[in-house]
């Protein structure tokens, strides 16, 4: 096993497009790092020079002691899993997982161990002597997995591998693939798109942007501190909320005037971000996770709640999303527009003198709001977020 690192590495193609921009990132011994961001945010060519498919335009890359910049693929001791599978369809399970020992020239036995104790491990025993046409999607992928595992490499690395797998196929691999990572202890590097899978999968999460590293945390850390308006939109299914609020002082303190209507900033909010008192008469965005907004009861304070009208809702037995529509100014950044890139969607819009904002909010099942109901949301304005405007930083 070893440790990887990337200090200050570029790429540049020829036509001048920059890919990957001074990307530093250590991962340790045994860890599995997930890469997670937008297509072409650089995650895969970042991978590719990890793993020498790629040439680096820029500073370099270390596995264990080893600078690797200039050690040809076979020799830098690391084993790729690709989203294509990539499986010769002439030969069984058996041969398609020894292939890489036989080029290596494996003594056979150990050859039979090596491929019967992965294929144990991967519940693929039984179907050694089928060939790849005979397989699901599922068990074609543990077959590339299992020809990685073989090599016993000092990293992983792997390009999307859950893709091509249905929604129900994923869970499953997924759940495999991180009893295995935890079983092997090997480095792994993890790329994808999906933020479902970074988030379950890695001990750390990497969020990339055209090129540019935005930040590396646990999962957990991502989700609660996201250091810009972009990892908080990127990270969370659905997103987080984004308003437009203009910090101001109220009767009892300041607090956050959203259009025609206000919240509170409790004062543990204000402690834990001293920089807000800077943003005092300014406008910030103000995000706020579904699961902080929901039905409010007819205790609800004054300060905590907003009018909305409740445009669509979604049931998913464990909960209801609540699409509200509330006549506040949307959060138009570059963050918020790749987001909406990324999504397929269109960034919210003004429409002629008013505004109107999507916000979501996560609902008991039990809940009896319609579309079209005019309802009170009850904000918990102790996890609020907010971000500087211009640079799309969080307040801290």
């Amino acid at each position: 096993m070893a440790n990887v690192a990337f200090d200050e590495v570029g790429k540049v193609y020829a036509d001048s497009t920059r890919a990957v921009d001074r990307l530093t990132l250590d991962i340790a011994d045994g860890e599995f790092l997930v890469l997670v961001g937008p297509s072409g945010c650089g995650k895969t060519t970042a991978l590719r020079m990890a793993a020498g498919l790629e040439d680096i335009s820029e500073g370099s890359i270390h596995i264990g002691s080893r600078v690797v910049n200039n050690v040809p693929a076979r020799d830098r001791d690391v084993a790729m899993v690709f989203q294509s599978y990539a499986l010769y369809p002439h030969l069984d399970v058996f041969d398609n997982v020894a292939f890489g020992l036989r080029l290596r020239k494996v003594p056979t036995a150990e050859i039979t161990s090596r491929v019967n104790d992965a294929a144990s491990t991967l519940g693929l025993t039984e179907h050694l002597h089928r060939r790849p046409k005979a397989l699901s999607g599922g068990q074609r992928q543990r077959v590339a997995m299992g020809r990685a595992i073989v090599r016993e490499p000092s990293v992983f690395l792997m390009d999307e591998p859950l893709s091509n797998l249905d929604a129900k196929l994923r869970v499953q691999m997924r759940a495999e693939i991180a009893r295995n990572s935890r079983r092997l202890g090997v480095t792994t590097i993890y790329v994808t798109h999906d933020q479902t899978e970074a988030m379950t999968l890695g001990h750390r999460v990497a969020v990339m942007k055209k090129g540019l590293l935005q930040q590396v945390a646990v999962p957990q850390e991502l989700y609660d501190q996201p250091a810009n308006i972009f990892v908080a939109g990127f990270i969370g299914s659905p997103s987080m909320n984004m308003l437009r609020a203009m910090l101001t002082a109220g009767p009892e303190g300041p607090i956050m005037v959203l259009g025609d209507q206000w919240l509170r900033l409790d004062r543990e909010l204000l402690a834990s971000r001293p920089g807000l008192k800077a943003y005092q008469g300014q406008a910030v965005a103000v995000g706020m996770r579904p699961e902080d907004l929901s039905q409010a009861g007819p205790d609800a304070v004054a300060g905590t709640t907003l009018h909305v009208t409740a445009e669509l809702t979604e049931a998913l037995g464990s909960d209801l999303l609540v699409h509200c529509g509330i006549n506040i100014e949307p959060v138009v950044t570059d963050d918020t527009k790749e987001l909406a890139r990324d999504a397929g969607a269109d960034e919210d819009t003004p429409t002629g003198t008013r505004f109107l904002t999507t916000v979501v909010g996560r609902f008991s099942p039990r809940s009896r709001v319609r579309e079209g109901d005019r309802i009170q949301l009850a904000v918990d304005t102790n996890r609020l977020h907010l971000f500087d405007l211009e640079t799309g930083r969080a307040i801290i």
